[in-house]
C-alpha cells in the first residue's frame, strides 16, 4: 500500500497493514491509523449491527474499533469500508 487513501501518508498509520487488510492485521491497521485518532470515531449512521465473530453474540459496532460486549472480541471496520460485510475480527483473547 502506497499510503493512506484519505491522507496519503505512509507514516501515520502505525502498521503494516492497510484498509484492504483483514483479520488482526485490519484491527491493528485502523486501532493505529492516523495516530490513533480514528479507532474511536462515531461510524455514520449509528453504526453496523452485526455478530461476533468470536461468540457470534449480535451487537452494534459504533465506532470503528469496538468490542463486543458479551465476550471483548476486538472487531474494527476501515473507514473507506460502508457494509458490515467488512468488519475484520482480531481473534479471541486480543487485548488493545
Amino acid at each position: 500500500m502506497s499510503g493512506c487513501p484519505s491522507c496519503g501518508s505512509a507514516d501515520k498509520h502505525g502498521s503494516q497493514g492497510g484498509p484492504f487488510s483483514t483479520g488482526r492485521d485490519l484491527v491493528e491497521f485502523v486501532f493505529n491509523a492516523h495516530d490513533g485518532t480514528v479507532r474511536d470515531k462515531a461510524i455514520d449512521g449509528g453504526g453496523y449491527e452485526t455478530t461476533c465473530q468470536g461468540c457470534n453474540a449480535p451487537f452494534t459496532l459504533t465506532t470503528f474499533v469496538g468490542k463486543c460486549p458479551q465476550c471483548g472480541g476486538v472487531h474494527a471496520i476501515a473507514p473507506v469500508h460502508r457494509s458490515a460485510e467488512h468488519i475484520q475480527f482480531a481473534g479471541e483473547g486480543v487485548e488493545f
